[in-house]
């Protein structure tokens, strides 16, 4: 089936050029930063819409890593292709968060259980209630003892991928945050819809950059070392 869906209009990969693991960061300069940091000979397999897309090994294995773009619709195209056409089998969600809850501290890294929503997308599911997207737990329980091992403070539960970033109504996030929801962020539960569409593994990795209530953000240094936290974690899934 693969082989006849690509390149897509928007991956001008072909079959076979990405790994059955691909990490997505939101931002595309990271997945390129991650490719030449820790990959050993990255190649590129995408340019288009500058949705950067790099193949290469950790300690020797194959691993992708590719840019996801922000929120649901973008995350939604981009992991839909991947699983479908591409053959992947598993997706982690690397990114950043705001912080809900009392007790949580800068660079915790977030372990996304599962994912709560404002939006609509998994209303394509067709089920008769409210699915719940929630991650594959044998990532989720690789991550967690990676990270003890790693002495990275870490967090399980579920985090609230939201569709605005902007909220008319200030009251929205404290309710969430009621609710028990550890974190914001804007891409996790469209991840886990699809991963759960198509049978395949999805794992959102959180690094906590600013805390909504108190204020609290790192500047550019400390999210660069948080996020190289939250990176290898990640690469040790592949």
């Amino acid at each position: 089936m693969g082989q006849t869906n690509t390149p897509t209009p928007h991956n001008e990969a072909k079959y076979g050029d990405i790994a059955k693991t691909v990490l997505m960061p939101g931002d595309p300069l990271r997945a390129k930063f991650i490719a030449e940091t820790w990959l050993e000979n990255p190649v590129c397999f995408n340019q288009v819409r500058n949705m950067l897309g790099y193949t290469g090994t950790y300690k020797g294995k194959e691993v992708s890593v590719m840019g996801s773009g922000m929120g649901i619709p973008s995350i939604a195209l981009y992991s839909y292709e991947l699983y479908h056409f591409y053959g992947v089998e598993s997706i982690i969600r690397i990114g950043s968060a705001g912080a809900l809850q009392e007790g949580m501290k800068l660079k915790d890294l977030v372990v996304a259980m599962g994912a709560s929503t404002d939006s609509s997308y998994a209303g394509q599911l067709n089920v008769p209630g409210n699915f719940a997207p929630i991650a594959d737990y044998d990532l989720l329980e690789k991550a967690v003892l990676t990270a003890r091992e790693k002495n990275i403070s870490v967090k399980v539960g579920n985090v609230l991928s939201a569709d605005a970033f902007y909220n008319f109504d200030s009251t929205r996030t404290k309710r969430w945050a009621d609710a028990g929801i550890l974190a914001v962020e804007m891409e996790s539960a469209a991840l886990y819809v699809n991963a759960a569409q198509a049978k395949k593994k999805a794992l959102s990795l959180l690094s906590i950059s600013d805390h909504i209530f108190t204020g609290e953000e790192l500047d550019a240094e400390e999210r660069r070392v948080a996020f190289r936290d939250m990176i290898e974690v990640a690469l040790e899934l592949a």
